[in-house]
């Protein structure tokens, strides 16, 4: 499939963009489109542009404006204002896991690791502005991590079937593309392993596809058609199709106003939640080979749409709607690990706003990286001398 613009990854080739640099622009990117994602979450682009008198065009206020604490009682999040959601929180949890074990992940990581942090120690969470356990934040389907693996002893790589199937695992899946930087086949392993602690079928699969994204656009010289042949290598069934119709659809866009609709008409069929995304319809979130969740396919056309440029790609994913966070978290990685510049008064004023530091899980997470590259290097290096002796001959590495 070809595209008509290459995009920013070729400005990041051409500069030779560091490892440190990509880790950086996605874990920030990733946090800077969570968070203008946020207040427009789960409404229609025709809605957006009604409640803030045209498109959303960075940081904006909550949807219900002051009155954020009391309109909706069940869930008073303080969404908007530049404060992060749980989108973020996972995706600094899930590099805090691998700042401990300092290797690749497996699901007995998540739950040896990953639960235990959300359970037992607070941290700042911005929607609620207070300190509490991130469990307190989390969604349900995140808080299926906790009642499968702390309290049912289940499985760690059996836990996530019977959650429903949603983009819950995909959103924070960054951190392990990042650490198999250059090598999404890598990637799309250990993201399909780790997520098997919280979600099944095609849940699962969009965890591996986006850690596959994000680990092919860390690649020199990557580009957004190369980031989608890369998915699209690994992707299978319901996801595979989906990403493929939707990216078709994208190439066909250099703007994301024209977009909205048709990126939404390409991945419905596959869509299971239905077109009232607060009425989810009788199938939604069910296992199934033939469907994909949404926000992966979208964030990957938007990718396209906008040539890998980071705004264009964020923006466009905040004002599709729906569950717009978690489109901007995937394509904010995407475009930040293509080598795409975050906007720094967003990422300012969403640090500051969310009272995070954004900078120091990509400084942690990329230490990590080099020192898994290095084993993994030791580790190949000794697998290729045993084998070279089972067949009889020296290893010349």
């Amino acid at each position: 499939m070809k595209h008509k613009k290459e995009g920013v990854g070729d400005d990041a080739r051409d500069r030779g963009l560091p490892l440190d640099e990509r880790i950086t622009g996605a874990l920030v990117g990733a946090a800077v489109g969570d968070a203008l994602g946020g207040p427009v979450e789960g409404y229609s682009p025709e809605q957006i542009v009604e409640r803030h008198g045209g498109r959303v065009h960075g940081v904006v206020g909550p949807w219900n404006g002051d009155a954020w604490r009391t309109a909706r009682p069940l869930a008073p999040y303080h969404k908007g204002d530049g404060h992060v959601t749980d989108d973020t929180l996972m995706t600094h949890a899930l590099v805090r896991v691998y700042a401990a074990v300092r290797d690749h992940l497996d699901a007995h990581a998540v739950a040896d690791h990953l639960v235990p942090d959300l359970m037992t120690n607070p941290r700042w969470i911005p929607e609620l502005e207070a300190e509490a356990l991130p469990l307190h934040r989390i969604f349900l389907a995140e808080k299926w991590l906790v009642a499968r693996l702390h309290y049912g002893h289940v499985d760690p790589r059996e836990a996530g079937t019977g959650n429903i199937v949603n983009c819950g695992a995909a959103m924070y899946m960054a951190p392990v593309g990042l650490v198999n930087a250059a090598h999404p086949a890598a990637a799309y392993a250990e993201a399909t392993e780790v997520a098997g602690a919280h979600q099944s079928s095609y849940g699962r699969e969009a965890a591996g596809v986006l850690a596959a994204a994000v680990a092919a656009a860390c690649a020199p010289g990557a580009t957004p058609d190369s980031v989608v042949a890369a998915c699209l290598s690994l992707a299978k069934d319901g996801t595979r199709e989906a990403i493929e119709r939707v990216c078709e659809e994208a190439s066909r866009h250099t703007d994301f106003e024209s977009a909205l609709r048709p990126l939404r008409g390409a991945v419905a069929p596959y869509d299971t939640v239905g077109p009232d995304y607060r009425s989810p319809s009788l199938g939604a979130r069910r296992p199934s080979r033939l469907h994909a969740v949404e926000e992966l396919p979208v964030a990957l056309g938007m990718v396209v749409v906008a040539g890998g440029d980071f705004r264009h790609a964020v923006l466009g994913a905040v004002n599709y709607g729906r569950d717009c966070d978690s489109i901007a978290t995937m394509a904010g990685a995407v475009t930040g690990a293509l080598g795409s510049a975050v906007p720094r008064d967003w990422a300012k004023t969403v640090a500051e706003a969310s009272r995070l530091d954004l900078w120091e899980p990509a400084s942690a997470l990329t230490a990590v990286a080099r020192e898994v590259f290095a084993r993994d290097v030791r580790r190949r290096r000794a697998h290729e001398e045993a084998f070279a002796r089972l067949e009889g001959r020296e290893c010349s590495a």
